[in-house]
């Protein structure tokens, strides 16, 4: 609420005046409310809720929930995004093709080798296991340059190591870090994130596919299905979460929880529907994969037995700032093509964008951002 009213305190006044508010007069009044209402003491052993929605319900406001703004970058990691830019920019431009792997429906295979010698799939893994080890602000800029680009690609990237491998990244131990972080990254296999079943998307408790522990004890038994897996047609490596037989410690009862397994495809077992044709970000490969007998090593386990539903949210959390930087990128494309377009369009002998119509559109436009 407080960065709406801040957005508005910089609009023309006329503008501003729509909304009939005065900016600063309602964030002192905000201000002052929110320090007004002291919170309730905490019953003993149960923590107070740090939910920024839930406390606006309280008259509180929990800003820190709401404005993590990144630390800024050092002169070495400026220096390093400076480095990254343009190269990236001009790979682009020269190379990638985005009406050509859009008609063929798949990425060309030497933009998907340029990429890989880039660093572009594992922008973030640590230097020492192979990749670029960028920050989140780093990692941002480039995936902006992504997504004014080809968002296709964009997808085909993100799906690989923005959730694909993530959890690994996130809460792997050293032994899986060690193991699979510098194959998705110089070893240049595809990674990808199986949650969605046909009767669950991101409700992580519903999902049908299971895992049973061998009598031996050294594998999982995988079976079930994951539909619209981005990268499912031709990933390697996957991070699946399936239903396991988990014993609660508090009534001793065995119960189903959700666990997280990094599978591979050479396990045996792992196969792929076709890709599905879509309307839009045709060149992404998106397939249903399934799971038959597939023997999971015991040690594939990622984030403890029966901690899937924590792994999975925790991956789709920390994966959304990229979604959000490369639509950043689109919006700008977007925005300068539409700009070029009304300052070049002649019609009636002046340019489109002295008329009222596109004047109005364009403000228009930008109200219902803001909003």
């Amino acid at each position: 609420m407080l960065k709406f009213l801040q957005v508005l305190n910089r609009l023309e006044p006329a503008t501003a005046k729509l909304f009939d508010v005065n900016v600063n007069t309602q964030i002192r009044r905000l201000a002052t409310a929110s320090a007004a209402v002291k919170p309730k003491e905490e019953s003993k052993g149960v923590k107070e809720s740090q939910s920024f929605t839930m406390n606006m319900f309280r008259g509180q406001l929990n800003i820190h929930q709401v404005f993590p703004y990144p630390e800024v970058l050092t002169e070495d990691q400026t220096d390093t995004l400076k480095m990254l830019v343009d190269p990236v920019s001009k790979f682009f431009e020269e190379v990638n093709d985005p009406l050509k792997n859009d008609s063929l429906e798949t990425v060309e295979p030497n933009t998907l080798e340029g990429l890989w010698d880039l660093g572009a799939f594992s922008l973030q893994v640590p230097q020492d296991l192979g990749g670029l080890g960028l920050t989140n602000t780093q990692y941002a800029r480039m995936v902006e340059i992504v997504g004014g680009n080809d968002l296709a690609v964009g997808i085909v990237l993100g799906a690989h190591q923005s959730i694909g491998f993530k959890g690994i990244l996130l809460v792997g131990n050293p032994e899986q870090k060690a193991k699979y972080l510098p194959r998705v990254s110089t070893g240049k296999e595809f990674a990808a994130f199986c949650l969605t079943e046909p009767s669950s998307g991101s409700d992580a408790g519903s999902i049908k596919t299971r895992a049973v522990l061998s009598p031996d004890g050294k594998h999982y038994i995988l079976n079930g299905s994951k539909i619209w897996i981005s990268n499912g047609g031709f990933a390697e490596i996957m991070t699946v979460f399936a239903q396991t037989p988990v014993k609660d410690e508090k009534t001793g009862k065995i119960v189903d929880k959700v666990t997280a397994f990094i599978v591979e495809r050479s396990f045996g077992g792992v196969s792929s529907g076709p890709p599905e044709k879509k309307m839009g970000i045709k060149a992404s490969n998106t397939a249903e994969v399934y799971y038959e007998d597939v023997k999971v090593p015991v040690e594939n386990v990622l984030g403890g037995v029966g901690n899937g539903f924590k792994v999975a949210m925790n991956i789709l959390n920390n994966g959304r700032f990229g979604m959000a930087a490369a639509l950043a990128g689109t919006m700008r494309s977007v925005t300068k093509k539409a700009v070029d377009h009304a300052t070049q369009r002649v019609q009636f002998g002046r340019r489109i964008d002295s008329f009222g119509t596109i004047q109005r559109g364009s403000w228009l436009g930008w109200h219902y951002f803001i909003m």
